[in-house]
C-alpha cells in the first residue's frame, strides 16, 4: 500500500487539530516558536514565508518539500494571503500537491470587495450598499454615494497596513461626515483603498455564517451553519467565542448564494441578520477558517473529507452538525466578556464547558504552553539560536522535512 499523503497545513491549530483528530499527519508551515510548531499532530515544520512580501519564496519553500515525498501532499490555506498564494500559483503548486480550490477569477473577485460588490449586482445578491473610496488618491468627498451611519473597511484585508487605522477591529463605524474627514488622513498614510458600506443594525451576535465543501464535479459534500458569541473589540472585531447553531434560514440562503457564484472548494458566508429578521450577506470567503474546529467536534469534519476525497479514500456519511458546541480564544475571550458585563467567574465557567479552546487542548497542550513560553523568552531577549538552545528551540522549530 502506498504511504497516507501528509497534510500540509498554512493555518493555526483551528485548522491542524481536526486534521489530527482525524488521525491525519500534518506538516505546518509555521513562523518559528507558532504553537503549530508544537502540536503532537505535526510530523514536519516547514519555514513560514509572507506571502504578502515574498509569495514565489514561499512557493519555493512548499514545492521543494512536496517534491522530496512519497506521496503530493494535500494543501491547506486559512488566510486571504495564503488562499490568494495557492490559487495564483495553482499551476506550479497542483504538480506537487493536492488540493481543492474555487475557480481563480471568483477567487480574486471574493478577495476584492470592491470586485466582490460588483459580482453581488450581477447575481442580485443581498448585499448592502457601498461605495468605493482612495483616500490615499482622492480628497475626502463632500457626501457619499450610502446613507449613514456606515462601516468602513478595507479592500483586502492585510493586517499589517490596516492595523494602525482599525486597532483591532475590522471596520470602523462612520456617523457623520466630520468622523470621515477625521479619519481620513489615517486612511490616507495606511494607502488602504476602502468600501464605505451601509450599516446593518445590530450587534455582532447577529452575525451569523453558513460553511461548506463543494468538490470539482459541483456536489455539496457537506455544510454547517454558526453564530458569534463574542468578539473583541466588541464592534467589528475578530471573533473570540463561537457557536455551532442549526440555523435553517441561514443553510437555505447560503446554498443559493454558493450556487450562483458556482463555487468550488470550501467557503465562509458571514450574515448580518437585521432586527426584522432579514439577512445580508457581507462577505464570501473561499478558504478554510477556524470553524472547522468546532465543526469537527460537532460531526462535520470538512478538512479530513477534503483530505478523503483527495487521497482516493471513501467517503464516509456525512450527518448535520450537532448545534451547540462552542468554540473560545481564551486569552482574547476573557477581555471580550468583561467588556460585555459578563463576570470572571461567569466568564469561566461558560469557558470551561466550551468543547474547542484556540491552541489548546487536554490531549494537545504543548501548543499554548510552548508559544507561551517562546513569547516570553523572545521578550526576555534570550539568546536561544538554532542547533544550539534547549527543549524549547528544539520544539519550536518542529521536526525537520
Amino acid at each position: 500500500m502506498a504511504p497516507r499523503p501528509l497534510a500540509c497545513v498554512m493555518g493555526d491549530m483551528d485548522l491542524v487539530r481536526p486534521l489530527g483528530l482525524a488521525g491525519i499527519p500534518c506538516a505546518v508551515v509555521a513562523p518559528r516558536g507558532a504553537p503549530t510548531r508544537f502540536t503532537r499532530f505535526a510530523r514536519h515544520a516547514l519555514d513560514w514565508v509572507d506571502a504578502w512580501d515574498a509569495p514565489e519564496a514561499q512557493v519555493d519553500v512548499l514545492v521543494r518539500f512536496a517534491e522530496a515525498q512519497p506521496e503530493p501532499p494535500v494543501l491547506y490555506y486559512e488566510e486571504d494571503r495564503e488562499l490568494l498564494l495557492v490559487s495564483r500559483f495553482r499551476d506550479r503548486l497542483a504538480r506537487a500537491f493536492r488540493f481543492v480550490a474555487a475557480d481563480a477569477d471568483l477567487v480574486e473577485a471574493l478577495v476584492d470587495k470592491a470586485r466582490f460588490q460588483e459580482l453581488a449586482a450581477r447575481l442580485d445578491l443581498p448585499v448592502p450598499r457601498a461605495h468605493v473610496l482612495h483616500p490615499e488618491v482622492e480628497p475626502c468627498p463632500a457626501e457619499l454615494a450610502v446613507r449613514l451611519p456606515c462601516i468602513v473597511k478595507p479592500l483586502t484585508r492585510r493586517v499589517d497596513r490596516w492595523e494602525p487605522v482599525g486597532s483591532g477591529a475590522k471596520a470602523i463605524r462612520v456617523d457623520t461626515l466630520s468622523v470621515l474627514r477625521a479619519l481620513w488622513p489615517l486612511l490616507a498614510e495606511a494607502r488602504a483603498p476602502v468600501l464605505a458600506q451601509e450599516l446593518v443594525p445590530g450587534p455582532e451576535t447577529l452575525v451569523e455564517s453558513y460553511h461548506v465543501y463543494v468538490d470539482p464535479s459541483g456536489d455539496r459534500v457537506a455544510d454547517f451553519t454558526g453564530r458569534k458569541i463574542r468578539t473583541y473589540p466588541l464592534h467589528y472585531g475578530d471573533s473570540t467565542a463561537l457557536i455551532i447553531t442549526d440555523a435553517p434560514d441561514v443553510a437555505t440562503l447560503g446554498r443559493d448564494v454558493v450556487r450562483r457564484l458556482g463555487v468550488r472548494g470550501v467557503a465562509k458566508l458571514d450574515f448580518k441578520r437585521r432586527p426584522d429578521g432579514r439577512l445580508y450577506l457581507l462577505e464570501v470567503n473561499p478558504r478554510f477558517t477556524l470553524w472547522h474546529h468546532p465543526a469537527a467536534l460537532a460531526g462535520v469534519n470538512i478538512p479530513a473529507l477534503v483530505y478523503g476525497d483527495l487521497a482516493g479514500l471513501a467517503r464516509p456519511a456525512v450527518r448535520p452538525a450537532r448545534p451547540g458546541v462552542r468554540w473560545c480564544k481564551p486569552w482574547g475571550d476573557a477581555v471580550a466578556a468583561r467588556a460585555s458585563g459578563v463576570t470572571f467567574v461567569g466568564w469561566l465557567a461558560w469557558a470551561l464547558r466550551s468543547e474547542a479552546w484556540r491552541a489548546f487542548a487536554w490531549d494537545d497542550p504543548l501548543p499554548l504552553v510552548g508559544g507561551a513560553l517562546w513569547r516570553l523568552a523572545s521578550r526576555l531577549g534570550s539568546r536561544i539560536r538554532p542547533g544550539r538552545g534547549g527543549t524549547l528551540e528544539r520544539l519550536a522549530m518542529g521536526p525537520e522535512p
